[in-house]
């Protein structure tokens, strides 16, 4: 078992030490929170400071280089879980399925039907997943797969050699607001959240999908890797949210399309009284996903830091650069002052622990095949790569002893590896995490203007 220490000393929404301080988010509260972690204190100051001023800026420039900004993904794996009735939104990104319309004769709609269509039609093209590539670009991912070493995985999100599979440029196709929403959304994260995270602590989600009624649920007595994990899948659905909230489509006229920050949106979402006190919960989630992936970069080091160790596109000076430039970021990771003590995870029975990293493992990869169900193709994207990213991360955490272990000769293979697909869903997966970050000082400022 482990000790009453260790579980009080872990990172977790119920045991947060609380700080009288308040910032005001117009008529939201966010908590600035310090949070004692094996005598190490994190506040939100610290990591706002730190990934706004000193990682932020260097991490989006190397995600815009070619070997981060093309990520291989299969779009068009079955769910199996159910039925995914969303036929428009399978195979065209929309929004929810599209009622077929009865023309009369004339060819006139009813104002339902317009609108239903107009909708669809609306979510059909900002889900849309652009694959666009030029023939020169697809002639070099073919050489990159050639270097590519064969590598263990944590866990398996995509079949990355079945013929469905496409690589995708990132910078193409942004993460933002698709109008994806409705039933199908809500079944998304609610089998998620009710069936994989363990059910920690008590929490409130709405009982059903778009509304506005929330219930509460307690589960206690669950142990603080289980509750952990919950919190990671919890930081990653709030940082989707920032994003939507953050790219939001404000204007979709003829003359022009206009993205923005919607306040109204990010505050049904992370408002205190509008979200029956879960919002705050929520952003103190996404803090926690941002130190446990901040600390997946800081341990990975040593195996980056490897002579033989390429960010292969076949441009030898250019591949250099970059990876001079990823081990900067990683150094700067490494730096941070208050990283949070994994080995307080899992510490205590062997067999006890073991069967823990099973149990969160199976649940992870089912989060991963959930994915496959989602029916806006943008939204499906993102989703595998955030999952995969993380995946990732917890795999490093998990490999400790092999990172330590790599072997200071290149003609030495070591146990520890990470493939091209790992490396690329692990930096952007962070990407948009610290992005998350980024936003919440512009929403803090678009707030304080509302008062």
């Amino acid at each position: 078992m482990l000790s009453h220490g260790i579980q009080t000393c872990i990172l977790l929404a119920t045991n947060c030490i609380m700080q009288p301080r308040h910032i005001m988010f117009g008529l939201f509260f966010l908590c600035c929170f310090i949070c004692d972690l094996d005598d190490c204190d994190c506040d939100v100051e610290t990591i706002d400071s730190f990934n706004n001023h000193q990682l932020f800026p260097k991490l989006q420039t190397l995600l815009e280089s070619d070997y981060f900004r093309f990520y291989k993904v299969n779009l068009n794996k079955p769910c199996p879980f159910w039925k995914v009735t969303s036929h428009c939104g399978l195979s065209d990104c929309a929004v929810k399925p599209c009622s077929p319309v009865s023309f009369s004769l004339h060819l006139h709609y009813s104002k339902a039907a317009n609108e239903e269509l107009e909708e669809c039609e609306q979510a059909k093209h900002l889900g849309a997943v652009d694959v666009s590539l030029s023939d020169e670009t697809r002639e070099a991912l073919l050489d990159w797969n050639k270097h590519d070493d064969e590598a263990e995985r944590f866990c398996v999100v995509d079949d990355e050699e079945s013929p469905d599979s496409q690589y995708v440029d990132l910078l193409l196709n942004p993460e933002r607001y698709t109008g994806y929403k409705g039933p199908e959304a809500w079944q998304i994260w609610n089998s998620i959240y009710e069936e994989n995270c363990f059910k920690p602590f008590t929490i409130k989600r709405p009982v059903l999908p778009n509304s506005f009624h929330f219930e509460p649920l307690s589960f206690p007595g669950q142990c603080v890797e289980k509750r952990a994990f919950y919190r990671l899948i919890s930081g990653l659905h709030a940082s989707i949210n920032v994003h939507l909230s953050a790219r939001y489509l404000l204007d979709d006229s003829w003359y022009q399309r206009k993205w923005g920050h919607n306040v109204s949106e990010f505050k049904q979402r992370f408002d205190s009284e509008l979200t029956a006190g879960e919002g705050p919960k929520r952003l103190r989630n996404l803090y926690f996903l941002y130190l446990i992936e901040l600390r997946a970069l800081a341990k990975v080091l040593p195996f980056f830091q490897q002579p033989s160790f390429r960010l292969y596109t076949g441009r030898a000076e250019e591949d250099q650069n970059h990876k001079e430039m990823l081990l900067d970021i990683l150094q700067v990771a490494r730096s941070f002052p208050l990283h949070f003590d994994e080995t307080s995870l899992f510490a205590g029975d062997e067999k006890e622990a073991a069967k823990l990293k099973e149990d969160i493992r199976l649940a992870f990869l089912n989060i991963s095949r959930i994915m496959d169900c989602v029916g806006c193709f943008k939204c499906r994207l993102w989703g595998k790569l955030q999952t995969q990213g993380l995946g990732t991360a917890l795999k490093i955490l998990f490999s400790e002893r092999q990172i330590e272990a790599l072997p200071k000769s290149s003609e030495n293979r070591p146990s520890f590896q990470l493939n091209r697909q790992e490396i690329v869903s692990l930096l952007n997966a962070f990407g948009r995490i610290s992005t998350s970050i980024r936003e919440l000082k512009n929403f803090r400022s678009l707030l304080a203007e509302e008062r």
